[in-house]
């Protein structure tokens, strides 16, 4: 049987997002005119007609947009693979109840609790996710205080009165260390985020915690502003101290290749002279070489779940904070034996 066209389809034929050939189709504002012709194009060609029942249920749908900020400097960055994987399981799930994503990137906290603020009040949106959430993060209370509906993508414990989703980082990290430790390695060190960032927080105290239960290991920290440039200048300190690391674990894979480069530049070999291990495992893990050893999860599979979160939560008026998953520690080639 030939498989049912779906608007993820269109979307894909367009390169734009499900929620907006959803909009294009519904008739719905949040679209440009030439966009909204590509889409019909594209649907009218590719043969898509509407999932009747499917509309029948979206009709009484109180659920029509679910507002995501993003920091405009990050975003002029680059969206990296594991940010745009997450925004894609959101989608994916609001996709199914017809439902936008309304993507909107700030300056500042400010900025955006004044943005959380008009959504809220002229009914743009029905609810948020909460990304880079920090410790005391300000934007907890004022928007708890509105009323919207909200879900962290952070531990509980800094999430406030919000439901989180989050993946059990803790238990990662201390697997990395432990798998060091076991390969010879006594001195180990961690290059990770900003400091205030809720997973640097949680994941610094639990490889500080897991070298510390370990004989003759000793553990030094570096924080960074999670950037290819501010990993390499991390790695360079490291690797030229008197007592340099003979391993070093990276809070994501960007910083990580840029640890490889500055292994060779200073002449050290990996991972022989030292190894090394990347969060996220991206497709920048396999093209390196050597491979990159990694912390590998699922970001779509969480922006799924964050997705799914907050429906319940505007559904029900409550929903439960969900783990979704543990990383888990996949060796290649960057880490080996601690040299004798």
């Amino acid at each position: 049987m030939q498989r049912r066209v779906t608007i993820r389809d269109v979307a894909a034929r367009v390169g734009v997002s499900a929620g907006a050939v959803s909009l294009a189709l519904n008739d719905r504002p949040g679209v440009s005119a030439a966009t909204r012709r590509r889409i019909v194009e594209a649907a009218r060609e590719l043969g898509w007609s509407p999932n009747l029942a499917a509309r029948s249920l979206a009709r009484t749908d109180r659920v029509h947009t679910v507002g995501m900020v993003l920091n405009r400097h990050a975003a002029a960055a680059g969206l990296d693979q594991v940010q745009m994987a997450l925004i894609g399981g959101i989608e994916q799930v609001l996709a199914e109840r017809s439902c936008a994503l309304l993507l909107h990137t700030v300056p500042d906290r400010g900025t955006e609790i004044a943005l959380y603020r008009q959504w809220w009040q002229s009914g743009r949106v029905n609810g948020s996710v909460l990304v880079g959430v920090v410790a005391d993060d300000p934007r907890l209370d004022p928007v708890h205080k509105l009323g919207m509906p909200a879900v962290a993508v952070s531990q509980p414990a800094l999430a406030g009165p919000f439901p989180a989703v989050w993946t059990d980082d803790a238990a990662a990290i201390t697997e990395a260390v432990r798998y060091l430790a076991l390969l010879g390695h006594r001195r180990i060190a961690h290059v990770t985020g900003p400091e205030a960032l809720g997973r640097t927080l949680l994941r610094g105290d639990a490889f500080t915690a897991a070298a510390g239960e370990l004989p003759a290991v000793t553990a030094r920290t570096l924080p960074t502003d999670l950037s290819a440039d501010a990993g390499a200048r991390a790695t360079r300190t490291l690797l030229t101290a008197g007592d340099r690391p003979t391993a070093i674990v990276y809070d994501n894979d960007l910083m990580a290749v840029a640890g490889i480069a500055v292994a060779a530049e200073l002449g050290l070999r990996v991972p022989q002279d030292v190894s090394l291990v990347a969060w996220d495992d991206s497709d920048l893990c396999r093209i390196t070489r050597p491979q990159l050893s990694a912390l590998s999860h699922d970001p779509f599979a969480v922006g799924e779940q964050v997705a799914r979160c907050l429906l319940e939560l505007i559904d029900e008026g409550r929903a439960a904070s969900r783990r979704a998953g543990t990383p888990v520690l996949v060796p290649r080639g960057t880490t080996g034996p601690a040299p004798a």
